[in-house]
C-alpha cells in the first residue's frame, strides 16, 4: 500500500506565539505520534515569514486518518485547546496525499530545511505535467548537491491535487546554481503556464525557543 502524508500550515501572526508552539510541542504533535501508523512528524517555520508554521507527516497510508485512534483526536473530536489555537490562526494549507515518487522514501533524518510546494494544474495539461515531474523535475532536483529527499504526492480531494516537498540540508539549497539549473528547463516552460493556486513556503526547522 502507498505510503501516505498529511500537512497541515498555518499563518499564526494573530495567535500567541508562545501558546501556538506550546500546544504543538506539548499536545498536538504527541497525540500523532502516539497514533500506530504515523511515521516522522515535523514542524518547519517560514524562512520568509516566520509566522508562517508547517507540519509534515508520514503516514504508513492514508488509512491511518479514517482509524478509530485517529479519529479520537481529531475532525469533531479536537481538543478544546487545539480549537482555541487553531481559531486564532489562518489555514494556509490541509493536505492528505498517496506518495506517487520517490517510491515509499520515508522522511530523511537531519534536513535543516524544506520546501512545500502545492497546486493544481489545468486538466487539458496534466498528462504532460505528470510526465514532465515524474521523468525530469524530481530526479533532477534530487539530485542537486544538498537535496535530501524529493518526494511528491496526489490527493483525490481537498483544495490542491499535487503537493512536493523537498528536504534539504539548508534552505539555502535553493539559491545554489545548481538548482536553478535543474528547475529552468524548455519542458519546465512548458508546463508551468498551466498551473493554478500554487502554494510554496520554504522553511527551516522548528527548534523550540528558537526561530527559523
Amino acid at each position: 500500500m502507498a505510503k501516505g502524508l498529511l500537512i497541515a500550515s498555518f499563518d499564526f501572526p494573530t495567535a500567541y506565539a508562545d501558546e501556538f508552539h506550546d500546544w504543538y510541542d506539548l499536545e498536538h504533535v504527541p497525540e500523532r505520534e502516539a497514533v500506530f501508523g504515523f511515521g516522522a512528524c515535523e514542524r518547519w517555520i517560514g524562512v520568509d515569514n516566520p509566522n508562517q508554521a508547517v507540519a509534515t507527516y508520514d503516514l504508513d497510508s492514508l488509512d491511518v486518518l479514517r482509524g478509530a485512534a485517529y479519529k479520537a483526536i481529531a475532525y469533531e473530536n479536537l481538543s478544546p485547546w487545539s480549537k482555541r489555537v487553531t481559531g486564532m490562526c489562518t489555514r494556509i494549507l490541509r493536505f492528505e496525499g498517496v506518495q506517487k515518487l520517490s517510491g515509499d522514501m520515508a522522511a530523511p533524518t537531519g534536513a535543516a530545511g524544506l520546501l512545500l510546494f502545492a497546486l493544481n494544474v489545468a486538466p487539458e495539461a496534466e498528462d504532460d505535467f505528470n510526465a514532465w515531474y515524474d521523468e525530469e523535475h524530481i530526479p533532477a532536483l534530487a539530485a542537486v548537491p544538498g537535496v535530501m529527499a524529493a518526494r511528491r504526492y496526489r490527493s483525490e480531494g481537498g483544495s490542491h491535487r499535487y503537493v512536493a516537498i523537498y528536504h534539504l540540508e539548508t534552505p539555502d539549497v535553493t539559491k545554489s546554481e545548481a538548482w536553478n539549473k535543474a528547475i529552468d528547463t524548455p519542458w519546465g516552460a512548458r508546463v508551468r503556464p498551466h498551473f493554478k493556486d500554487q502554494v510554496r513556503i520554504l522553511t527551516g526547522k522548528y527548534e523550540r525557543g528558537k526561530t527559523a
